[in-house]
């Protein structure tokens, strides 16, 4: 544990959804048409629009695996040659800091943790595993935004900061959702790092069209978050003989090598680019659990552009990318490489805790801060997270 004299606010926790987390208050008529239980051979299995759904190898999390113990797979340190099976370990049964918020809240004091910001676990998925039926995603997530406010709450004790889940596949059920959650006391929203699926054709989430969405989070203030998880990339991979189905902890070396990156240089190079920043000032985002390897490229890119036709962009994008996102890139990133791009005040600590992939101790973080300034280091810790916390009205 790293030895800090200040309290962390962690970008990045997680809960393991209970089992009724899409159940509990979804529509009745659309219960076949979004997730339901099942046991098949002896084994309970998540069904999502009546098939097996696989992106999480257990959606139980019963037994599930220890927290960290991936950390030096995903570092590239396997001198073993492991495979990902024997890289996890020995699962473990459920800790019920998993699922309760209250002993989570024992759990986060004794970790140094004032304040985190928490996601779904198997809820990043489901979004594309329901995209060909925009009316059960939205039942889906508004079913689940229930759960969570019931059983996490937005805003608990101003320490606990769940982030209810906003599709605008249906602008005008997504306008009305964000509605909903801010009169709940959102201070984050969550949302896919994608294009706006439509089987009659995708759209930017910069599109013009979704600008009565934007108009709404802009004026309350809420920071959006985008959370890594299922961006809808399966189509690439099929593309190059891959096969189209995403799985956590299951990929291939083309996989590994190619799809890190995607989705957000893809989604901010399409943000600034349809030039959403430029009619909403205000907005404030932050890239959680999909790293910084893009960063650079995506800067590098980007400089590239405005050079070769500045008057296809409103300012300098680069200007326009640290004006608006902040970045928790991983521990094993380049984090001072980062911080001489984009500067110390657009760095997020994220632990991931208590996934497998994440840090065993969130302080550990800091060890990783070398070449940062104390006050540098309290920014990425703590400051940076906290300011996005508060809602900032235009």
């Amino acid at each position: 544990m790293a030895d800090l004299p200040f309290l962390l606010f962690d970008a990045d926790n997680h809960y393991y959804e209970a089992e009724d987390a899409f159940t509990r208050h979804i529509d009745p008529k659309m219960k076949r048409r979004c997730m339901n239980w099942a046991t098949l051979n002896g084994r309970k299995e998540l069904l999502v629009a009546g098939k097996v759904n696989r992106f999480i190898p257990n959606p139980t999390f019963d037994p599930v695996a220890r927290p960290g113990c991936l950390d030096d797979y995903y570092k590239g340190v396997n001198p073993k040659g492991h495979g990902i099976r024997e890289a996890f370990g020995e699962l473990v049964p459920i800790d019920p800091v998993y699922r309760d918020r209250d002993l989570r809240l024992e759990k986060m004091t004794e970790q140094k943790i004032e304040k985190a910001i928490y996601f779904p676990t198997l809820g990043v998925g489901m979004e594309e595993a329901l995209k060909d039926d925009t009316e059960a995603v939205h039942s889906a997530f508004e079913a689940f935004n229930r759960w969570l406010v019931e059983d996490w709450g937005f805003a608990y004790q101003e320490r606990i900061f769940a982030a209810p889940y906003i599709s605008i596949m249906d602008r005008e059920r997504g306008i009305k959702e964000l509605l909903w959650a801010l009169e709940n006391d959102a201070r984050f929203i969550v949302m896919r790092p994608s294009f706006i699926y439509d089987k009659g054709g995708s759209r930017s989430p910069a599109d013009p069209y979704f600008d009565p969405f934007w108009q709404i989070v802009n004026d309350s203030g809420v920071t959006v978050v985008y959370h890594g998880g299922d961006a809808g990339y399966g189509h690439y991979l099929n593309d190059w003989g891959e096969g189209g189905t995403i799985q956590s902890f299951h990929s291939s070396p083309f996989t590994s090598i190619s799809l890190s990156h995607k989705a957000p240089f893809d989604l901010m190079a399409a943000l600034i680019s349809h030039r959403l920043f430029e009619r909403f000032t205000n907005i404030r985002m932050a890239s959680i659990e999909m790293g910084a390897f893009w960063v650079p490229w995506l800067l590098q890119s980007m400089e590239r552009a405005y050079g070769q036709e500045p008057g296809k962009f409103f300012e300098d994008p680069i200007e326009t990318f640290k004006r608006h996102v902040w970045i928790a890139p991983f521990h094993e990133d380049s984090v001072l490489k980062l911080k001489e791009l984009l500067g110390a005040e657009n760095l997020l600590l994220g632990s991931d805790w208590p996934h497998a992939e994440g840090l065993v101790d969130p302080t550990d973080f800091a060890l990783d801060l070398d070449g940062f300034s104390d006050e540098e280091v309290k920014r990425v810790m703590r400051d940076n997270c906290d300011a996005l916390s508060v809602r900032r009205p235009a």
